[in-house]
């Protein structure tokens, strides 16, 4: 199964918009899906901090700002 991981933080409606994105196409096909706080922790604050929401499939940066839904479904195949 797939892993995926939103970096984001509390407040950012960027994030709450990839997170729906990232249910309805959860829905559709099964992953893992993790989120990571960049506020608990120095060196993801310090890595995307003006980039966020982040969006990696399996460690790959795929998103940052914005997730296509549609091309967030062909990258998961």
């Amino acid at each position: 199964m797939r892993t995926v991981v939103l970096y984001g933080r509390d407040g950012c409606c960027l994030c709450d918009d990839a997170r729906e994105i990232l249910a309805r196409v959860r829905a559709r096909h099964p992953f893992l899906l993790q989120e990571r706080d960049i506020d608990e922790d120095d060196a993801l604050l310090l890595s995307y901090l003006e980039r966020i929401p982040v969006v990696t499939i399996d460690g790959v940066e795929e998103f940052e700002l914005f997730v296509d839904e549609f091309e967030l479904e062909q990258r998961l195949g």
